[in-house]
């Protein structure tokens, strides 16, 4: 468990099944995801088991996320985990929230506590994000972070090139 300035990140657990297929289910919240939201609980249950693993095998993964304020309320998923790009597999930053913590800067906090602990604690050197080039919005969190934009990956047959970013324990997280 981890705590930010606002925030409260926890490895998820079993019982975020049904808070994560509100968030990942939501159309919203999906908006640049060219994969769509899941389509029942049952897909979101898969994507908690493999989350709840790789914690296991790594000790370190993707975050539920609850403020200081409200402790027992997910409000988003987020952190740093391994993830196939392509052929390659690479320390991948990602995050999603609910629509109702939209704009409040929670994307940048986990952000930045994210490379912190894959760098500091758990000794990784590159972290990366993926990004559809139509999300204004979380290109503006990479950038602030700063996580600097390295290239492109054409990862998503017959869709415009997702961009690409990278930082690097040499590259200091503000």
């Amino acid at each position: 468990m981890l705590e930010t300035t606002r925030l409260l990140l926890r490895p998820p657990t079993k019982a975020d099944d049904r808070r994560l297929f509100d968030i990942y289910g939501d159309p919203l919240t999906n908006l640049y995801n060219p994969f769509g939201p899941h389509p029942d609980i049952e897909k979101s249950r898969s994507v908690l088991g493999g989350w709840m693993a790789h914690w296991e095998q790594h000790g370190f993964g993707q975050w539920a996320i609850a403020t200081l304020h409200e402790p027992e309320k997910v409000i988003g998923f987020g952190g740093v985990a391994f993830r196939k790009y392509i052929e390659d597999e690479r320390l991948n930053l990602g995050y999603r929230f609910a629509p109702e913590a939209w704009g409040m800067g929670y994307a940048t906090e986990v952000g930045r506590a994210a490379l912190r602990c894959a760098f500091d604690q758990h000794g990784q050197s590159d972290a990366y994000a993926i990004v559809r080039p139509i999300n204004a919005q979380s290109i503006r969190v990479l950038e602030k972070l700063p996580m600097k934009r390295i290239g492109s990956l054409d990862d998503v047959p017959g869709e415009p090139m997702s961009l690409l970013y990278w930082a690097g324990n040499q590259h200091p997280v503000s």
